[in-house]
């Protein structure tokens, strides 16, 4: 596996998309690119974008299942972990 891309905190966080799909999966384990395409309402090409983006800076990792992908922060990444921290810090409390 190849070290993440150095991409800047401003890059990631300045597309609704990104955030939208961070936010998303803070909160779920894992889910595919149509699922999360359409829980965050992108189409599925410019989703599988901002995910490649995020896999390319180290915030998300994929697992295949054939041509099945699934997506996941990444666990071993202190800047993912952070960004999903800040994330469940900001969205109100569910009671």
């Amino acid at each position: 596996m190849s070290q993440p891309e150095q991409i800047k905190l401003d890059d990631i966080l300045s597309c609704r998309g990104r955030v939208r799909i961070l936010m998303l999966l803070s909160n779920v384990m894992e889910l595919n690119i149509s699922e999360i395409a359409r829980r965050v309402g992108l189409n599925y090409t410019t989703a599988n974008r901002h995910l490649i983006e995020l896999e390319n800076a180290g915030l998300v990792q994929q697992k295949r299942f054939g041509r099945i992908r699934i997506y996941k922060f990444s666990d071993a990444n202190s800047k993912a972990q952070a960004i999903k921290r800040l994330v469940k810090e900001w969205q109100p409390n569910r009671a």
